[in-house]
């Protein structure tokens, strides 16, 4: 796999691990072509392992190398981190007042009550999973650009991790969306249509990340841990919240456990 990546540029390489992480979340989607009506259970555990693995890759794949990559910074190495990670939180909180969306568990009922009753649930369903999705692209994107910066900690197998890692969480996050709307009554065809184009966002915002670091080395660090501030700011306002709402808290939060567990020993075993 590296000996393939190695034939191309940081920018085109993120731009091809975010065609396999957008092809993971349409697989999810494609559930739908399956059955109508898919095991709250098992989507709630999904959406818990999807946190998890959110979490540590947060820490792991961005976090830690912005904080060693910072080691010789005049205020501190915490600084380019601690920056970085509340302005990605900051930026995904600004997004969320900005673009109205809907979490995949939430009952029409209750979107009403604070949506227009006109806003289609399939825009804003696919709205939700896209505001997700743009960090996830970024975090790519900056780990891969993070490779033409001469000097850095980086590596092609770390990057390569990190995209996996955001690929498998995909799955979840694309049945998430297209499993509610087949459920209110959309087609098959048009279910899967929206689960997937909510993962189309990620190559664009894995090539500006990439982009941006590439060619402007000192943002780096702060590149890094924005990305990751962004992915916890997902993590704790919508992932863990829609995987509790139907009431399988200890399933989801055992499934975060293992979710975290496993990008844990991915990223630490082949990084």
């Amino acid at each position: 796999m590296n000996d393939f990546f190695q034939q191309f540029n940081p920018i085109t390489m993120a731009f091809i691990a975010t065609l396999f992480t957008w092809g993971m979340t349409a697989l999810g989607a494609a559930v739908v072509f399956t059955t109508k009506n898919f095991n709250q259970r098992m989507l709630d555990s999904m959406l818990g392992f999807a946190g998890g693995v959110m979490i540590a890759a947060s820490f792991w794949s961005l976090l830690s190398p912005a904080i060693e990559m910072s080691e010789y910074h005049t205020i501190g190495n915490w600084f380019p981190a601690g920056l970085g990670f509340l302005l990605g939180g900051v930026f995904l909180w600004i997004i969320n007042k900005i673009l109205p969306h809907l979490h995949p568990n939430t009952p029409i009922r209750k979107a009403e009550g604070y949506y227009p009753r006109d806003r289609k649930r399939s825009t804003l369903l696919v709205l939700a999973i896209t505001l997700h999705n743009i960090p996830e692209g970024l975090a790519v994107g900056i780990a891969f650009g993070a490779l033409a910066s001469a000097g850095t900690e980086a590596t092609l197998t770390s990057a390569l991790t990190l995209a996996l890692g955001i690929g498998v969480q995909n799955i979840p996050e694309g049945i998430a969306v297209s499993m509610p709307l087949r459920g209110d009554g959309l087609s098959r065809g048009k279910s899967f249509f929206y689960g997937q184009l909510s993962g189309a966002v990620e190559p664009v915002s894995a090539v500006i990340g990439a982009l941006a670091v590439a060619f402007v080395e000192p943002l780096l660090p702060y590149a890094l841990s924005f990305a990751a501030g962004a992915m916890i700011f997902v993590v704790a306002e919508e992932v863990i919240p829609s995987s509790h709402e139907k009431g399988n808290k200890d399933l989801a939060s055992m499934s975060l456990m293992i979710g975290f567990t496993l990008m844990m020993i991915l990223d630490v075993a082949l990084g």
